[in-house]
């Protein structure tokens, strides 16, 4: 029986990218059934303004899996990240975010396998904040220094709600990933010595969650000392489970261990749907050049199909990509030992040379 999956194209490089990661999937002999919606910037003329189409959201609901492609957000003004519309609209509270060595790859670091967990609804990108001089502002900074606080009267404020049952479900969530995938240890991040009504609940509920799974280890780190100690000894860690903001920043440093974010799948989960993207942006500049490196995006399509038990073409398919990144030949300017390494292929090349290895495999 086929699987029903929404397929959102994205912007930028999005689309190069999801026809090259839809070539492959289907290439692994998996039965999948696309419904291709489009999201972003490009249709919010046709939809009131608004870059997430209600249609595109009942359609995930619906068939309970998505695949996305990268979707620009504008920096500093414009439209609210579709990205973060999706995970609070979905209630998508866990974001998975592996980061692996692969043979072939440039790097500092080896055998490196970190898994990022990170909560994806609540601190201070729950989005709720307040432009400087307005009117919620003022009345918010007067409430503050009434209670003895001090706040600049022209400050803009961002709120960071971490909640009791928002940390305890990312924290069973990541012990149940964690003994399914057969990891060792689960590594709690924080910024409790400072922040210790938020911080402070979030390692709180941790430990009270480690204490009912003991089959496997639990310690803390603060955030800063991780950072310092994955780029000395990142084979130290295996599980790290951040809030929402330290999620988001250590994850591009993992990814950074590996390789780059061109090698950093990602996966959403939540009580509705799953959601699988690569980690990193739409690129505009790149767009319509055949130049992207697909590997993350193919990588997110792994994580899809172990999420639909597809575990032996899940395992294939990776595999095949590891040959393709080892051999070293087809792969785009990003990974060459140059980024001017004429030899270079682009996006649908890479999809092509992994596709053979997938026919290589089963003959």
């Amino acid at each position: 029986m086929a699987h029903c999956v929404t397929l959102i194209p994205g912007d930028g490089i999005g689309p190069e990218l999801s026809e090259a990661t839809r070539r492959v999937l289907e290439s692994t002999g998996v039965e999948l059934e696309w419904d291709v919606l489009d999201a972003g910037a490009d249709v919010m003329d046709q939809h009131g303004g608004n870059p997430l189409p209600d249609h595109v959201l009942e359609s995930i609901e619906r068939n309970g899996v998505a695949l996305k492609g990268p979707i620009t957000t504008p920096v500093g003004g414009g439209f609210r990240s579709v990205n973060v519309t999706l995970r609070k609209t979905l209630d998508l509270f866990g974001q998975v975010r592996p980061c692996k060595s692969y043979r072939g790859v440039r790097s500092r670091y080896e055998d490196v396998d970190l898994i990022i967990v990170r909560e994806a609804t609540e601190d201070l990108y729950a989005g709720i904040e307040y432009e400087e001089g307005s009117a919620d502002a003022r009345e918010l900074i007067g409430w503050i220094e009434r209670h003895d606080g001090k706040v600049r009267a022209d400050s803009g404020i961002s709120i960071k709600p971490i909640s009791v049952s928002g940390t305890r479900r990312i924290f069973e969530f990541a012990f149940d990933y964690a003994r399914k995938n057969g990891r060792r240890k689960v590594t709690a991040v924080h910024k409790a010595n400072i922040m210790k009504f938020s911080d402070g609940l979030w390692l709180r509920v941790a430990r009270e969650v480690a204490e009912e799974h003991p089959g496997i280890e639990f310690d803390d780190r603060i955030v800063d000392n991780l950072c310092m100690q994955l780029v000395q000894r990142p084979e130290e860690y295996d599980m790290l489970v951040l809030p929402n903001l330290y999620g988001d920043i250590v994850s591009d440093l993992c990814a950074g261990l590996v390789g780059g974010l061109g090698l950093a799948p990602g996966a959403n989960f939540g009580t509705k749907a799953a959601v699988f993207e690569p980690t990193h942006g739409s690129a505009p500049k790149y767009a319509g050049l055949n130049k992207a490196n697909p590997m993350a995006m193919i990588l997110s399509g792994v994580l899809m199909l172990r999420h639909l038990d597809e575990m032996e073409a899940a395992n294939r398919l990776e595999a095949a990509i590891a040959d393709v990144i080892a051999e070293g030949k087809s792969v785009t300017y990003d990974m060459k030992p140059t980024r001017d390494d004429p030899t270079a292929v682009g996006t649908s090349e890479v999809a092509d040379a992994i596709i053979d290895k997938l026919g290589a495999a089963v003959a």
